[in-house]
């Protein structure tokens, strides 16, 4: 589902009813008197998660207990200040603010230049993804995440993405299938961004194979990381480090190869009066479609299409 919305100039009780329907719940107060909301939302529901735009276009104060989930805000300008579970946090471009599930939490200052991207991550989901991708179910997540180490990066990269992906795909991915494989790969992708690295080591080359045969038997299952990591019965980072030391790549990119094979393969013996590399290619689980046809040029040198055509 995605939504957009579009307030009157002067109705704040609409504002915070339009936001608490697309986010969280909340109390909203304006901090100017006589200022007016120009609100801006939209939500979009992945599996467990809701990825949400939010702008008022006003200095506000936002009061919420955040029931039943996580939210982190990312400000995509201007900055929020907040306090909760007793902490001050500031957080601007670069930084996520973490609000944790049923926790009393008060934005202070939601400043008029401020939009962020907020994500809502079901607590009992994220709690299973925990123990899964880190092998330990008792990590507490930080306050504030960076966003401008690598892993930041990579999970911003992966939100923006999967965003665009979303906008053009007509649906497909409303499937449950495709709605579990790409909030799989948000909150694998932003775990590992929020914790600090753990001193591992990386597994032997016979955990590596069991992923290795599992992908190799069910490519177009709806794998994450987290998948991967509990089939090998390690954390994502001890796999993602022996699959670097072993293979030299990262289970994602052993995951797209096979899986290029696969639609080769078909596509080879396809039909184009009957199918397309579409319906191919979600046969063998890609999503992205961009990104396939993109990855199936450098593997192959020809686009897929002229594959089917052949």
């Amino acid at each position: 589902m995605s939504t957009g919305v579009a307030v009157g100039p002067d109705d704040w009780g609409e504002a915070e009813n339009a936001v608490s329907a697309a986010y969280f719940a909340h109390e909203l107060t304006p901090l100017t008197a006589g200022s007016e909301p120009r609100l801006n939302v939209r939500a979009t529901q992945i599996g467990a998660l809701r990825l949400t735009r939010i702008g008022w276009g006003a200095d506000v104060s936002v009061d919420t207990r955040h029931p039943g989930a996580y939210a982190v805000n990312i400000p995509l300008s201007g900055r929020i200040e907040s306090v909760s579970g007793g902490h001050d946090v500031i957080s601007g471009p670069g930084k996520a603010s973490v609000f944790r599930p049923d926790t009393g939490a008060v934005i202070t200052r939601w400043t008029a230049d401020c939009e962020i991207v907020g994500v809502k991550v079901d607590k009992d989901y994220l709690h299973r993804e925990l123990a899964r991708i880190l092998g330990r179910p008792d990590r507490r997540l930080p306050d504030q995440v960076d966003l401008t180490t690598a892993a930041g990066q990579n999970w911003m990269g992966l939100l923006r993405s999967i965003v665009e992906q979303v906008r053009g795909s007509e649906g497909l991915w409303q499937t449950p299938v495709v709605a579990q494989q790409l909030s799989g790969a948000i909150t694998s992708a932003f775990v590992l961004a929020a914790m600090p690295d753990d001193t591992a080591v990386a597994p032997r080359p016979r955990i590596v194979k069991r992923v290795l045969d599992r992908i190799d038997a069910d490519p177009a299952l709806a794998w994450t990381a987290s998948d991967m990591a509990e089939a090998a019965g390690v954390s994502v980072r001890r796999l993602q480090e022996g699959f670097r030391e072993y293979l030299g790549m990262c289970p994602r990119d052993y995951l797209l190869d096979v899986r290029l094979a696969r639609v080769h393969d078909d596509l080879v013996a396809g039909d184009p009066s009957s199918t397309s590399v579409t319906d191919i290619a979600v046969r063998w689980g890609i999503t992205h479609t961009g990104r396939f046809a993109a990855a199936y040029r450098r593997r192959y040198g020809v686009a897929p299409s002229a594959t089917l055509r052949s």
